[in-house]
């Protein structure tokens, strides 16, 4: 993160943005209908894995992590909700692959997140040695759009979409929701605004 400031790397790291957003929903650092932390948080996630910045990152730093970097590009994306939780670790299932991952939990923030998650969340999953870890840009879904989540999904099924194109499409429904007082979950999450 550190290096994605440097000169190198800064307008790799706009267009990255850039591209995010386009993807899932336009917000200003400002902007208070968006949860901008956790877009933000979100957004990391996806440089760091499915655009491969980590590697050039590092590369740049003179970091030397490899096998993180490899979990990293191997991440597992879902939409996922929690089956179970001990304090320790959180049996999750990934509504749109039907994956069931048991991931370790990572400091008191992250615990707190998955025991009071009521709803469904984007989060990516990376193996580390022989343990799971959730990223720490998991974005939660506002629980009143739980219901409607299983026909968009469905619909997407159908539709033949990719991971990326179905949970990017629920990330701007999710603005959607958020930027617009008269919206109702009903509206915001329907098969229709997956769009592009």
């Amino acid at each position: 993160m550190q290096a994605a400031g440097s000169a190198p790397l800064a307008r790799e790291m706009q267009e990255l943005r850039e591209a995010f957003q386009r993807r899932t929903g336009a917000f200003r650092a400002d902007d208070p209908s968006a949860d901008v932390d956790a877009r933000t948080r979100a957004f990391w996630d996806d440089a760091l894995t499915t655009a491969a910045f980590a590697r050039r990152a590092a590369e740049l730093a003179g970091v030397s992590g490899a096998p993180l970097l490899a979990a990293l590009g191997r991440a597992h994306r879902g939409l996922f909700v929690v089956e179970a939780f001990d304090g320790g670790s959180a049996h999750l299932e990934d509504l749109w692959s039907g994956a069931e991952l048991l991931v370790t939990i990572e400091g008191e923030t992250q615990a707190l997140a998955l025991e009071h998650a009521e709803g469904a969340f984007d989060g990516r999953v990376v193996a580390v040695g022989p343990a799971l870890h959730l990223l720490p840009g998991a974005f939660y879904h506002p629980l009143d759009a739980s219901p409607h989540l299983a026909a968009v999904l469905d619909a997407a099924r159908d539709a033949a979409l990719g991971t990326g194109a179905v949970l990017d499409a629920l990330l701007r429904m999710e603005r959607v929701l958020r930027t617009s007082s008269r919206v109702k979950a009903a509206y915001a999450y329907r098969a229709q605004s997956l769009g592009r």
